[in-house]
């Protein structure tokens, strides 16, 4: 009876890979190269006692699983101190910094506008020039200002082309990185090359998309929630949601990803069935995240929905942690760089706070609580509690009113989704018309809803007791529901 304890205890190793590869690639990574040999050398020791142990007693699952967890764990440190290493991104100018008045590169995501009608964008480095005809090639990624002036023209070419800049480079030298942070002030743009004839496909649908919600109070959201636009999105709702702890609507994620697979599944389920109706979403989902760009929090939604498709189809466990596991694995590997960003820290920790917690405080609260508002703020709260801690050291004091807020903000976001492909097929048609108030109205509500939720008081606390209060919630939810479930199967028999 003890061993089959013993054997729930034990984490899956390809958990254990990714929580290891996490803390090789967050922590061992910055260390010094002594201290993490020394690391992996203990769990190198580790694993070898557990091997002796279950050569010793070899019927004792619970030993053997131990062997094979402890090798998961030694990998995924190896794996997440790679990964960190191949993610740095090493900028390397072969003339004097000082010097240099005029860089070439190749844009690695659409111009961004910003304030002042600016536009902004990131530029893997081809060549550098300075005074005197002096040039020289270059590598690493930098990100350039470009003039108002040539935010338009800039915008009309897009992703993937071969831009020559004039101007000045500046060195951010009050980055958080390690690594020097370079940034470029153009003054002139000359286009050298075009993107390819895919990327510029993409960049037309890209700016047909803007052409049909343009003139529209509403165009902005719908732009940002549909394909990640955010340059047309009101700066003053962008700062309401931020202060009522609503952001992360704003972003797309796995909940804009969700409301277009429900669609998906919608519209093809009946007519193609299952199997073929999932290759069909795959298909449609993989040419979706092509269209709106490399966004990691996106990435790691469509990840999931492709392992998932996966499970469903018999291919993989049906396990939701092992699956963001696997997705955390392959996205580290596959684009190591953007395991620096922001998004893709908190995307993780809000899917893994989902996971863990949701069926623990609906349990709880089952029966106390409507099921209808039950799930959701569960929901809210296991993606609270989880990312709580980096939004305090990242963004400042955490509105925990956006967990309320929430309750009214997403499931209209969703309606004003689906509503905003609704009005785009239509509108091809021109029989949009109707739908502009309704959506006028939903956005609205939305705005209301988090400009009061944004003057309830924030959580004003030193950001590590907000990462110590956070976690410490999370274990005594998890603990409290796991002895209220022993404590019901215990009395069980006698009901």
């Amino acid at each position: 009876m003890v061993i089959p304890e013993i054997n729930k205890m034990i984490p899956r190793p390809l958990l254990c890979t990714a929580v290891c590869a996490a803390a090789g690639f967050y922590f061992l990574s910055v260390q010094s190269f002594i201290f993490s040999i020394t690391v992996l050398f203990l769990f190198l020791a580790v694993m070898c006692l557990f091997r002796v142990l279950s050569s010793v007693n070899p019927d004792n699952r619970g030993l053997r699983m131990s062997v094979i967890c402890m090798t998961a764990c030694a990998a995924g440190l190896m794996l997440g101190i790679c990964a960190a290493a191949a993610g740095k991104n090493e900028v390397q100018f072969s003339l004097v910094p000082e010097k240099i008045t005029a860089i070439e590169g190749v844009l690695l995501e659409d111009p961004r506008i910003i304030s002042g009608g600016k536009a902004l964008a990131s530029i893997s480095l081809k060549k550098c020039a300075a005074n005197g005809g002096l040039k020289a090639g270059s590598k690493g990624e930098i990100t350039v200002f470009f003039t108002q002036e040539n935010a338009g023209k800039l915008r009309e070419f897009g992703r993937g082309t071969s831009v020559f800049a004039e101007g000045k480079l500046h060195l951010n030298s009050s980055s958080f990185s390690r690594q020097p942070q370079w940034s470029f002030s153009a003054d002139s743009l000359h286009v050298v090359k075009s993107a390819s004839a895919f990327e510029r496909m993409r960049t037309g649908i890209r700016l047909e998309l803007i052409k049909r919600f343009s003139g529209k109070n509403w165009g902005g959201l719908a732009l940002a929630m549909l394909i990640g636009i955010r340059d047309n999105l009101d700066s003053n709702l962008t700062s309401v949601y931020r202060s009522a702890g609503l952001s992360y609507i704003l972003a797309l994620s796995g909940m804009h990803l969700a409301v277009l697979a429900a669609l998906i599944a919608f519209l093809l389920k009946k007519p193609l069935g299952l199997h073929a109706a999932s290759y069909a979403g795959a298909v449609i989902i993989v040419f979706y995240c092509l269209l709106v760009g490399p966004m990691p929090s996106l990435n790691r939604a469509a990840l999931m929905y492709l392992l998932g498709t996966l499970a469903v189809l018999g291919a993989l466990p049906k396990n939701s942690i092992s699956i963001l596991a696997l997705s955390f694995l392959i996205q580290i590997i596959a684009a190591p760089s953007s395991g620096n960003t922001i998004s893709f820290i908190l995307s993780y920790l809000a899917m893994a706070g989902i996971l863990i917690i949701t069926k623990a405080i609906v349990s709880l609260f089952s029966g106390k609580i409507p099921d209808f508002l039950l799930q959701p703020l569960a929901v809210s709260c296991g993606a609270f509690l989880a990312t709580a801690g980096v939004c305090s050291y990242t963004f400042g004091s955490p509105a925990p009113a956006g967990i309320i807020a929430g309750l009214i903000v997403v499931p209209a976001t969703t309606v004003f989704m689906i509503g905003s492909i609704i009005y785009l097929v239509l509108d091809f048609i021109s029989l949009s018309a109707f739908l502009d108030l309704p959506l006028s109205l939903l956005y609205k509500l939305m705005e209301k809803t988090a400009f009061i939720a944004g003057k309830a008081p924030l959580v004003s606390m030193p950001p590590s007791f907000i990462l110590f209060l956070s976690v410490f919630l999370l274990l005594f939810i998890i603990i409290f529901n796991k002895r209220q479930s022993l404590q019901r199967q215990r009395l069980q028999p006698f009901s």
